[in-house]
């Protein structure tokens, strides 16, 4: 099978974490007999430098016409003082609105080998963590209008928040298809008692309850499943939640897991064409020490054969070759701990891909 990667390796530990999950695409191809090819995009802090803009049309459009994209990291301090509508992140949402992607899924799954990395106490680690947060990507307030203004020589600065009927009906389908995939329990997650389009977002999602019987639906204050998420974590299955409170929660998520570089993410829209990503940032103040751990990344390349390219096996394969380097004691130095070793981001990277088979 012949697939076209868009690869935007973007700014701080981006190249790095993406270089190694490239090197196990082609390890997978070469074993699976699949031919990949990659077309190089720039977005973030480098396509400002190089274009004034995070995210050119022709950059997009490279990304629209390939099967899927992998995505590094983008942003850092270099790039803060930027106009707020050039700015890095800025480049991400466009790429997110252009792509059409309007799901979001990150999972939160402790691996057994670094339950003694999660920060939570051991009876709550040994309770379980295995849940999906399922998070709409291309609305509410990071989508809404955006203005800061004078009035009356004070500086006002006003964010929309904003959803339909359809939006929310689109992501909660999501999130009841991907619980009736798992164990049949699906948490919507607003906060209702305060805000209209949380109220809407309860009434729709309790609307297509009715179709879903065979899953059980539940609400959650946003603010008590930040408490239970922490308090315990194996009550959830699904998690369905909008845009803003979606991408606090899952960073949460990942790091009662042990590390936040450990999580892969998929985006996904109304075609097979994804965006795959890891959770992390750009990190800068590790780029380019080797110090980056490109475990999320590579797992992000698995979801991408998985959910994109119908390629089970050769995503089964990689997700293997990673527990195997977890068994062996490997560790970056985010998830280091005593009596195991330490490596860097490209031993990190050959040993995993030395696991392939």
């Amino acid at each position: 099978m012949n697939k076209n990667i868009a690869v935007i390796r973007g700014d701080g530990i981006g190249p790095e974490i993406v270089n190694q999950a490239i090197k196990i695409l082609d390890k997978v191809a070469e074993l699976y007999g699949h031919s990949f090819s990659y077309t190089d995009v720039d977005m973030g802090g480098c396509a400002i430098d190089k274009y004034g803009d995070p995210l050119p049309q022709s950059e997009l459009d490279k990304c629209t016409g390939a099967d899927s994209v992998l995505l590094g990291a983008v942003g850092g301090p270099k790039w803060n003082d930027v106009p707020g509508d050039r700015r890095p992140e800025k480049g991400l949402l466009r790429l997110r609105a252009g792509m059409g992607v309007y799901s979001n899924n990150r999972p939160a799954k402790i691996w057994a080998q670094l339950a003694d990395a999660s920060p939570l106490r051991k009876e709550i680690v040994e309770k379980g963590i295995d849940f999906i947060i399922v998070r709409e990507l291309i609305g509410g307030i990071y989508f809404g209008e955006h203005k800061t203004e004078d009035k009356d020589g004070l500086a006002v600065a006003t964010d929309i928040l904003k959803y339909d009927e359809k939006e929310i009906e689109r992501i909660g389908r999501i999130g009841f298809e991907t619980a009736q995939k798992r164990n049949k329990k699906l948490c919507s997650v607003e906060k209702s008692n305060v805000l209209d389009s949380s109220r809407l977002w309860k009434k729709v999602m309790h609307r297509l309850a009715d179709e879903y019987p065979d899953v059980e639906l539940s609400d959650m204050l946003v603010d008590n499943c930040a408490m239970q998420i922490v308090k315990n974590p194996a009550q959830f299955d699904v998690v369905v939640t909008e845009n803003m409170f979606g991408d606090i929660l899952s960073d949460e998520a990942s790091m009662i897991t042990g590390s936040i570089g450990m999580i892969p993410s998929s985006s996904l829209g109304a075609t097979s064409c994804g965006l795959y990503e890891p959770i992390h940032g750009s990190a800068p103040d590790i780029a380019g020490k080797d110090l980056a751990n490109p475990v999320g990344t590579i797992l992000s390349a698995a979801m991408m054969l998985r959910f994109s390219f119908d390629m089970a096996k050769e995503a089964d394969a990689i997700e293997k070759a990673v527990s195997d380097y977890l068994d062996a004691g490997y560790r970056t130095a985010d998830i280091m701990s005593e009596g195991m070793k330490q490596v860097g981001c490209e031993e990190c990277g050959r040993i995993i891909l030395e696991n392939i088979k």
